[in-house]
C-alpha cells in the first residue's frame, strides 16, 4: 500500500487544461468568457469500440 501524499498550499501549482478546438489545441485559460462559458456548458463522451 502506498502513502497518501499531502501538499501545503505552497507546494501546490495549478495545472493547465488544453482542448481541442477547430482541429488544434488551445489552453483553456485563453478562451474569452463566452467560449469559457461554451466549454464549461460542454459534455463529454465516449463512444464504443
Amino acid at each position: 500500500m502506498q502513502e497518501e501524499i499531502t501538499l501545503t498550499e505552497a507546494e501546490r501549482q495549478p495545472c493547465e487544461v488544453w482542448t481541442r478546438v477547430m482541429g488544434y489545441h488551445r489552453p483553456v485559460a485563453s478562451f474569452n468568457a463566452g467560449k469559457k462559458g461554451e466549454h464549461a456548458e460542454r459534455r463529454f463522451f465516449a463512444e464504443p469500440a
